[in-house]
């Protein structure tokens, strides 16, 4: 029910209330005066959480909406504020988090005369926000814009946006009449699954029954089918691969489960699609298709909820256009189960033998700290409701290959516009999502110095508002933009260049305890382990830094087996090889491990040269 005195940010926020928003992250300015002053007003509902900086506003809202399922919101002023939006909400529309911005706009009276933050926001989100943006410029637009900006984020699972112009936000409300080119709306969002043919079904369980080794890629839009996956894996005795923003998807623990796929996956992943006959992807719009199989090399079929999306990564036989748990709960019935399980055998034996590489690597002595070691002293220490985010970088790699997600852990990053920055944010938006559950963020230094350390300052300020206090931000700190640095070894044959690789070492510990929370500094491996028991026991937020090794290097999933046991040999000895492989990237040796358009030895390679590792 509205009054006379209601005005349009009133509104605004009422109709957001009754969506079920209950958090809106962003930073104040005069474009938005009028909803800060209904904030005011509303006792603060829905809860507005002031970031440092509105990138990170946008950042936090996608990790809200990756870890709740809901809609995530931010907002932010006019020019520059509505400028600092665009990586986090670019960030939404690649990774396909349903986002909706509400930006403030200088008043319609000055707009056209070059007036102080004029930006033109039309021309700067058309792109960013396609799917839903608009300018609410009379009352009576509302309520179907905000609705509709709202409906279009969760059906594209996109970022949309909202502009409401300074002096729109302070006119008295009044709805749209029942009138000529007065557009009404309603409230209502029923549940709705789409499901593909019964014929398309058909033909795909044909194609899927013909297959003797089957191969599954997972990816986020398999979240809904855990069971169903789990299911159709072991009724084709198939072994199954994650993209990376499934990897919580599927428990680790289920021994066909081979984890990550690409440049940050695993060995028995890439022979998974190396020497399967069959490929069925679930939910996955994985891009990189040198680590799919060879095209014409297997029949594969596709599940996707997106017809705009699916059939392009691959040349399926099959794409059933709909819900991944209401397609295979079609699916299921139609297969026959497999008898012979040595393809699935074999898959598991890799499984095991990749698990054993992975340990013997990260026990490796590294000077002063294995940064494979971090990650794998965390590993059984996390509790099974853990939530993990993970900055870009090389920490991804450590991320992808030693921490396994099981229980009802949850994990998520920014997987397509891989940008530096999201790891903090998305852990702030995540204990807002489930201020119940513990949340371990996994940042590396440059990160940490563009954007995190400041976004501490946010964790301080909410730290009382969770349930559960334990929000763990662990810091690799290598002194190098590490992951760029491997980047130029192995695309330049390039040694590392210190002017725009070496970064400050910054005692980012000492800095959590000057804002009230919990910091540790690691020098030594042998306090690893312990460092994380303290952060995980802490009573608020904890900041571990641990000092890594920028030189151990991140190794492919191509690597053949024999050459993964003589990179753990060469660099345990620590011979003038690892010297050689390591400080300098000589290009030769790099090249060997690289996935080429024209040179591919599908069966791992022969090359067994001792030492190399990239």
């Amino acid at each position: 029910m509205t009054t006379m005195t209601e005005k349009v940010a009133d509104y605004v926020l009422a109709r957001l209330r009754e969506w079920g928003v209950r958090h809106v992250f962003g930073y104040p300015g005069d474009g938005i005066n009028g909803l800060l002053a209904a904030w005011g007003r509303a006792d603060n509902e829905p809860r507005f959480v002031q970031a440092r900086h509105e990138e990170m506003a946008a950042f936090e809202a996608v990790g809200y909406a990756k870890f709740s399922g809901r809609l995530g919101v931010c907002a932010a002023t006019s020019g520059p504020g509505a400028i600092h939006l665009l990586n986090g909400l670019y960030d939404a529309k690649l990774d396909h988090a349903p986002v909706v911005a509400l930006v403030g706009q200088t008043y319609r009276s000055a707009m056209g005369g070059s007036y102080q933050q004029e930006v033109d926001l039309h021309n700067l989100f058309k792109d960013v926000a396609s799917d839903f943006l608009e300018t609410v410029t009379v009352p009576e637009q509302l309520p179907n814009v905000l609705d509709r900006a709202i409906r279009t984020a969760y059906a594209r699972r996109s970022p949309t946006a909202v502009i409401i112009p300074a002096d729109v936000q302070e006119l008295d409300y009044s709805p749209p009449t029942h009138d000529f080119k007065m557009v009404p709306s309603s409230l209502d969002r029923s549940g709705w699954s789409a499901v593909p043919s019964a014929s398309a079904v058909e033909r795909a369980a044909d194609v899927l029954n013909a297959g003797e080794r089957v191969a599954i890629l997972v990816g986020q839009g398999a979240a809904g089918a855990r069971a169903e996956a789990e299911a159709i894996a072991e009724l084709l005795g198939a072994g199954v691969a994650k993209a990376l923003l499934g990897l919580d998807v599927l428990s680790d623990e289920l021994p066909y489960v081979t984890g990550p796929i690409g440049l940050l996956g695993t060995r028995p992943s890439y022979e998974l699609m190396r020497d399967c006959d069959t490929l069925l992807t679930i939910g996955s719009s994985f891009p990189y298709t040198q680590f799919l199989p060879e095209f014409g090399q297997v029949r594969a079929v596709q599940i996707d909820l997106d017809p705009h999306m699916i059939g392009m990564r691959y040349p399926y036989e099959v794409n059933l256009v709909g819900d991944a748990r209401e397609t295979l709960l079609r699916l299921m019935p139609l297969l026959r189960s497999r008898e012979d399980h040595a393809w699935q055998d074999d898959i598991v034996a890799g499984v095991r033998r990749w698990r054993e590489v992975m340990r013997r690597r990260a026990e490796l002595t590294a000077h002063p700290i294995n940064p494979e070691y971090v990650a794998h002293c965390l590993d059984p220490l996390l509790p099974g409701d853990a939530i993990l985010t993970c900055d870009s970088g090389s920490v991804a790699n450590w991320y992808a290959r030693h921490l396994r997600m099981r229980g009802q852990m949850r994990g998520s990053l920014s997987g397509t516009l891989a940008t530096m920055g999201s790891g903090v944010p998305y852990a702030i938006g995540a204990k807002f999502a489930r201020p119940d559950r513990p949340v371990v963020a996994l940042v590396g230094d440059g990160a940490m110095q563009m954007n995190g350390m400041a976004e501490l300052i946010t964790a301080a300020k909410y730290r009382h508002a969770w349930d559960d206090p334990r929000l763990v931000i662990a810091v690799w700190n290598n002194h190098d933009l590490n992951q760029v640095t491997w980047e130029m070894r192995a695309m330049s044959g390039a040694p590392q260049f210190l002017p725009s690789q070496a970064i400050p070492d910054v005692r980012y510990a000492r800095f959590a305890e000057s804002l009230g929370l919990t910091g540790i500094r690691v020098e030594k491996p042998e306090y690893v382990e312990q460092a994380w028991h303290d952060a995980l026991n802490a009573d608020g937020p904890a900041v571990v830094e641990f000092l890594t090794d920028p030189d151990v290097p991140p190794i492919p999933p191509h690597a053949t087996w024999e050459q993964l046991e003589a990179t753990v040999e060469s660099i345990a000895k620590g011979d003038a090889d690892r010297a050689g492989m390591v400080r300098h990237g000589l290009k030769a040796k790099v090249q060997e491990f690289l996935p080429h358009r024209h040179h591919r030895d599908h069966r791992g390679g022969k090359n067994e040269e001792k030492g190399a590792s990239r």
